[in-house]
């Protein structure tokens, strides 16, 4: 059974740092695409980057410049460095791929979510 386990989240102040990791478990053959959502209270879930296995990124505008995604394909992980961190990224961030693994088709997988709060 696949399993998405992100681990990072917490408390920070304004123009901090902090860096969420996910790590993919279980008999996988292939990860596609991973990338990090959030959900902020009372909001849709949205985007905030995501990453090909051949390296391509994409990212909400909100976040360009600030912060960046990245991923160890040799151990099913992807990272997100998030800098320069505004009150207005506290969310409930998600990791998400797009999985094929033993005795599946491709599918979409989920974390269970990590808070992120940025807060003086």
């Amino acid at each position: 059974q696949v399993q998405l386990v992100e681990s990072g989240g917490g408390l920070v102040q304004p123009g901090g740092s902090l860096r969420l990791s996910c790590a993919a478990s279980g008999r996988i053959f292939r990860i596609n695409v991973m990338g990090w959502y959030r959900q902020a209270p009372g909001k849709e879930r949205e985007l905030v980057a995501r990453t090909s296995s051949g390296g391509s990124t994409n990212y909400a505008d909100s976040v360009k410049g600030r912060f960046t995604i990245s991923r160890d394909n040799a151990k099913n992980t992807v990272y997100l460095q998030m800098n320069s961190m505004k009150p207005e990224d506290t969310a409930v961030y998600y990791c998400n791929a797009d999985i094929w693994a033993e005795y599946s088709s491709v599918k979409d997988y989920w974390g269970q979510g990590t808070q992120v709060t940025v807060s003086s």
